[in-house]
């Protein structure tokens, strides 16, 4: 597993299972959180970098995929520490039925288990700490990504794909509505990250910088706009 900093506050661990797969932990005053646990052979390896650099406070999911959720088991095996996705994910993640574009139901998280990310009053979702949730569907329903003001970074999940520093869309087949992913992506320009950190792909910078050409690329296909 490849540990890299990506800001003061946030390292990615990446490893490979036919493609890259990553995590992150996001370290705070008094401890640390981790954002994804990637397969079910790198759970300890995360849960063991993490604890490197503070007491684990909990962990969050960018999404539902088994990709994002499955080194889960082994950390709240190990400790007992609150889970957190949005709640438009939880019954998939469940089993309690497919994900969109899927024909079979997976077993993925115990029931229970995964608690909603607390909604506001105008329906945002409520800050982590350092980390701000955004709810950007597409990819599945409830995917969401973490914004890190202080580092300005965004934790993007499947959210992009990334080759050559350049943009690209998530894998088709594992995104449920692609027009909804390509559309949430303009949370980019809005926030204007100084990095955004991919899961399957390396990290761009400046991603703002690029995005009304993804947007214009994508969206002609689309209909977006």
């Amino acid at each position: 597993m490849k540990v890299l900093k990506v800001s003061p506050h946030i390292y990615k661990l990446e490893d490979w299972f036919l493609l890259k797969i990553s995590a992150w932990i996001v370290k705070v005053d008094d401890g640390v959180y981790i954002v994804d646990t990637g397969m079910p052979f790198m759970g300890k390896r995360i849960l063991k970098e993490a604890e490197k650099l503070g007491k684990l406070k909990g962990v969050l999911l960018t999404h539902g995929h088994s990709d994002h959720v499955g080194g889960l088991k082994k950390i709240v095996e190990l400790r007992k520490v609150p889970v957190y996705a949005h709640k438009n994910d939880i019954k998939h993640m469940e089993g309690k039925e497919p994900f969109p574009g899927r024909k079979k139901a997976e077993f993925l998280v115990q029931p229970g288990l995964v608690q909603p990310l607390e909604e506001l009053n105008d329906g945002t979702l409520k800050k982590i700490e350092d980390l701000t949730p955004i709810h950007t569907p597409g990819h599945s329903p409830g995917h969401v990504v973490y914004y890190h003001e202080k580092d300005r970074v965004l934790i993007g999940g499947d959210l992009f794909m990334s080759k050559k520093g350049q943009l690209k869309r998530p894998i088709a087949m594992f995104t449920a509505n692609m027009e909804e992913a390509v559309e949430s992506a303009g949370i980019v320009k809005e926030l204007k990250p100084k990095v955004v950190s991919i899961c399957h792909g390396c990290d761009v910078e400046e991603p703002h910088k690029q995005i009304d050409k993804y947007l214009a690329q994508f969206s002609l296909n689309y209909n977006i706009f």
